[in-house]
């Protein structure tokens, strides 16, 4: 019988992942070190495989295109559940929930509530939900916000508080996080827009991943059920949110 995706894995002792690391808080660089919930959640999943788990940082837009390539076993993103996503890839068990708001300079008083983006220039993450969701705010506006795409959430935030746009959408728990180190530069608009999702990892559709998805699923119910996984919660995100084993994506 030919190796799966798992037999491989575990033949190597290794668990390639493709993430990018200018995602805080779930993956980001500390004093040139990988920190974040994706780095503990990880290596939490490594100690339940017994295997060794490297990561490939990566500019988001190729993480994806990457998995499909083989380049890696899996992705970290974390990635939102949809239906069009589902048919290409499959989800791990959900490790958040994805609201989308938007941040802005922490001096900008013209902007009090997410409809004062009408007019002007906001910015978005390619290849993200979060994106197509400010796409879709943005057009119901009058007038319509002028929306600028970006690579990873650095060139985004730093556009933002050089005031080349106005705004910058992401999940609320990016944003959060960015205003929460960076207080006197960067805020949190009220509210949040766009339909509430769940985010998980990703994998390859193909039959000979499903038995190393299964197994990270298995690893992560492990993990949930002694209370690890909260903790994680606790230390990135600041509370504990229950959340689904499985969600289908056909719901979305």
């Amino acid at each position: 019988m030919a190796a799966d995706a798992l037999d491989t894995v575990k033949a190597k002792g290794e668990l390639t992942v493709g993430t990018e690391m200018q995602y805080a808080p779930y993956d980001f660089l500390k004093d040139g070190k990988q920190t974040g919930f994706n780095a503990d959640l990880f290596a939490e999943i490594g100690k339940q495989l017994n295997v060794k788990v490297t990561f490939l940082d990566l500019p988001w837009p190729s993480v994806l295109p990457g998995l499909e390539a083989g380049k890696f076993d899996i992705v970290a993103g974390p990635v939102s559940i949809t239906k069009e996503r589902g048919e290409r890839y499959r989800f791990t068990s959900p490790i958040g929930l994805s609201a989308f708001n938007l941040l802005k300079r922490a001096n900008d008083n013209s902007i009090t509530k997410i409809d004062d983006i009408a007019g002007k220039p906001v910015g978005g993450l390619r290849a993200e939900v979060s994106l197509e969701e400010l796409k879709k705010l943005a057009a119901s506006l009058t007038p319509k916000a002028e929306v600028r795409e970006y690579g990873d959430s650095s060139q985004g935030n730093a556009d933002l508080a050089a005031g080349r746009i106005v705004a910058f959408t992401n999940q609320s728990s990016n944003n959060g996080y960015t205003a929460a180190l960076r207080p006197n530069i960067f805020a949190v608009v009220p509210g949040t827009f766009g339909e509430l999702r769940y985010v998980a990892y990703v994998g390859r559709k193909d039959a000979d991943s499903e038995t190393l998805i299964a197994a990270v699923n298995d690893a992560i119910a492990a993990i949930k059920a002694d209370g690890r996984f909260a903790e994680l919660q606790k230390r990135w995100f600041g509370a504990a949110v229950e959340l689904p084993a499985i969600v289908d994506p056909a719901q979305y």
